[in-house]
């Protein structure tokens, strides 16, 4: 029995459109190349039916297929800045809120060598 999980078996409808989403530009940019599915599968390393499921957005293709298939396409560098920690707002408000506004006193030294 193939290993299974919630999120491959029903991701939330977010995750779900998202990927679609992605899988339908991994096809846009692959036709405006004048690639099939095989050649794109070739480079990749992959089966020409992953290749198809990740442009159908299946949430149980694998990311290294999506992100091979953008590397394929020359699209990897636009990944660059999916979840970058400098554009994380929410993630560098929480972050600011823990850590003190002020460095803390720190005991004098003795120069007494």
């Amino acid at each position: 029995m193939p290993n299974t999980s919630k999120i491959t078996d029903s991701p939330p409808a977010a995750v779900e459109e998202a990927l679609k989403r992605l899988g339908r530009n991994i096809r846009t940019a692959r036709l405006r190349r004048k690639l099939r599915i095989a050649d794109v599968a070739e480079r990749i390393g992959a089966s020409r039916f992953t290749v198809s499921d990740l442009e159908k957005g299946k949430p149980g293709t694998s990311a290294a297929a999506y992100f091979g298939a953008l590397w394929a396409l020359g699209l990897l560098d636009q990944a660059r800045e999916l979840a970058d920690p400098d554009r994380d707002e929410e993630g560098k408000v929480l972050e600011s809120a823990r850590h003190p506004k002020q460095a803390p006193r720190r005991r004098s030294l003795d120069n007494d060598f």
